[in-house]
């Protein structure tokens, strides 16, 4: 129970005693409604949403408007970093069925994404991806004009770009990526399915030729409930 002579504020510790009980499974789909726990806890509603809210935005628990505040089962897609893997591949390793809905094709210019290519102008595909039907990600893929309009003649909703790449003599050799978390706009959120209160997993990727050219500047969004990154390593011996 609360513990109000502890000075560990309120909200932090409904919010941990609530964490503690996911895990144990007292709950399995969803937690309490607002109005239960401020009886069974004798606390505040401020206390409540503030601990509610932080376990929102820490992926735990998702709020669907009307329903009630579901937890976010585990991720069952797992991509393995090392290997440059299109989402296609990674879907169907996992024994899933991918699909694509093409959003958005086109030119673009905009400064930062430009420059990250080094060109002027760019061509730009943006799709909503899906694993055994049910949407998992946004993909944003950026290419320098002559790599980009190779794609064009494409049915977009249906082939794997990296494979329609490769079969047009584009090599993709080298790839920088970094992963973050962040909140997904009002847009994004709705494509998903979830919440913009929940947070997403963000992977932005430059893969560059054998030259080390731009080949494509990737930004993409994934739903934390749906996909994880991991990655193997290993401690070597030090010397000293």
């Amino acid at each position: 129970m609360l513990d109000n002579n502890n000075p560990v504020p309120l909200h932090i510790q409904l919010k941990e005693i609530l964490l503690k009980e996911i895990k144990q499974g007292v709950y399995k789909e969803k937690i309490p409604s607002e109005r239960e726990l401020i009886d069974k806890y004798s606390v505040s509603r401020t206390t409540v949403r503030e601990a509610v809210t932080a376990l929102v935005y820490e992926g735990v628990l998702q709020k669907i408007h009307g329903k009630g505040t579901f937890i976010n089962q585990p991720p069952s897609i797992n991509e393995w970093l090392g290997y440059l893997s299109s989402f296609t591949e990674t879907i169907e390793r996992m024994g899933m069925k991918s699909g694509a809905q093409l959003l958005q094709q086109g030119r673009g210019s905009h400064v930062e994404i430009a420059e990250t290519l080094g060109v002027e102008e760019y061509y730009y595909i943006k799709r909503l991806r899906f694993a055994d039907d049910e949407p998992v990600a946004i993909e944003r893929h950026y290419y320098p004009l002559e790599v980009g309009l190779l794609l064009e003649k494409y049915d977009l909703n249906k082939v794997t770009l990296y494979e329609k790449l490769e079969v047009e003599g584009i090599n993709l050799h080298n790839a920088e990526q970094r992963i973050l978390a962040e909140s997904p706009s009002a847009e994004d959120a709705k494509l998903l399915g979830i919440s913009n209160h929940t947070c997403v997993l963000v992977a932005q990727r430059l893969i560059t030729n054998r030259l080390g050219s731009p080949i494509e500047y990737y930004h993409s969004i994934y739903r934390a409930d749906k996909y994880a990154f991991s990655l193997k390593m290993s401690r070597g011996m030090r010397v000293g």
